[in-house]
């Protein structure tokens, strides 16, 4: 038969699973508590990645899992957007994690804890904390293996890769990245764009998809969002378009 202790631990070993990252407040509350979180500790089956994190011992864990740990065992409302959420769809194939930017969106109001932002995961952590579109609105679950994450679904990531343009993002590279979005949903845009406080990404998106020519940019109406007054200068020194009033480089034109 079993001890009381043995069964505590196959139920952290089966809370805190390789590869996871476990709050000890979300321990705390499935009865492992901070004492015993700490005798874990101490006997070498926890490792502590700051105050309120842990992790399995000896094992590697990376800032998606700790994104993941965030989401599900606590109400934050940071999500995986932009590029990120476009390379974990899959429709950026040729990019490779190691050393590329992770982009996690969050609302204005809120921030990353410390043990997160203290962690050399081997990317660079961009944070944007904006309420330039919905909370939650084209937002999903992805899922591979143990990981469970919410990123934003390719409507709302090529909005947030506009939106991070030109400071953090490349414009041209961006439109490259919306001629392969030939399957976007205008169900879901419609709403998005109606919705979106950015002048800026309104006008680039709607410049952007007429250029690339998807057979979805037909059913939209873009006669619903408001496209604001006055031109934008997306770059210095650009080819100004009329038709939307932005300035873009010069290489984004003549494609």
């Amino acid at each position: 038969m079993a001890t009381v202790s043995d069964t505590k631990l196959k139920k952290l070993l089966d809370l805190c699973p390789k590869g996871q990252v476990c709050l000890s407040s979300w321990l705390n509350t499935h009865h492992i508590s901070h004492d015993l979180q700490r005798y874990y500790r101490r006997t070498g089956w926890l490792e502590s990645l700051g105050q309120g994190a842990y992790k399995r011992a000896g094992c590697e864990v990376d800032w998606k899992a700790a994104l993941s740990a965030l989401q599900n065992q606590t109400d934050h409302k940071a999500h995986a957007g932009a590029l990120t959420a476009l390379s974990l769809q899959g429709y950026t194939h040729y990019l490779r994690w190691s050393g590329e930017i992770a982009h996690i969106f969050m609302p204005r109001g809120h921030s990353l804890p410390k043990w997160f932002q203290e962690q050399d995961w081997g990317n660079e952590v961009l944070v944007s904390r904006t309420n330039f579109l919905p909370t939650g609105k084209g937002i999903s679950g992805y899922q591979k293996e143990q990981l469970t994450l919410k990123i934003s679904e390719p409507e709302r990531a090529i909005l947030e890769c506009l939106y991070l343009v030109p400071d953090h993002f490349d414009l041209v590279e961006c439109y490259h990245l919306m001629e392969g979005l030939a399957n976007l949903r205008p169900r879901l845009l419609q709403p998005l764009l109606e919705d979106c406080k950015s002048i800026k990404v309104k006008r680039l998106f709607l410049y952007m998809a007429g250029k690339a020519g998807h057979q979805w940019f037909k059913y939209f109406n873009a006669d619903h969002i408001d496209t604001g007054k006055g031109d934008r200068a997306i770059v210095k020194g650009g080819v100004y378009i009329p038709e939307y009033k932005i300035s873009v480089p010069q290489e984004l034109a003549e494609l």
